[in-house]
């Protein structure tokens, strides 16, 4: 399992309901498709968090990268549908910082460490 997290800013004004709904849609969109296995939005609690975290943090479960690259390549396809529920999410966001996470250590380092 790999997990894409995405720390997310709102554009000044945006209602974070708001974002949180068309956010819902969207990726429930994907994983209705089989694009992504699961999602969780989470907000910063009571402000307490440094300079570099951000307001609301979203991890999105994958199996491997070809799904991640799948879900990538859905707007692509020309889907109208998706790329309006696409559009009423991104719409409320500001700044976006992602980064590509896998568990640690993984199955295949713990079973070539016992080999050695």
């Amino acid at each position: 399992m790999n997990v894409y997290h995405c720390m997310i800013d709102l554009k000044p004004g945006a209602k974070a309901l708001v974002f949180a709904h068309a956010l819902d849609n969207w990726m429930s969109l994907l994983q209705q498709e089989g694009r992504i296995e699961g999602w969780r939005l989470m907000r910063l609690k009571l402000k307490l968090g440094g300079d570099e975290c951000s307001d609301f943090l979203l991890e999105i479960d994958l199996k491997d990268l070809a799904q991640l690259d799948y879900a990538f390549r859905f707007l692509g396809r020309g889907d109208e549908e998706a790329a309006q529920l696409y559009d009423q999410m991104r719409q409320h966001i500001n700044h976006i910082n992602v980064g590509l996470y896998r568990p640690y250590p993984d199955q295949e380092r713990v079973e070539r460490m016992t080999l050695i």
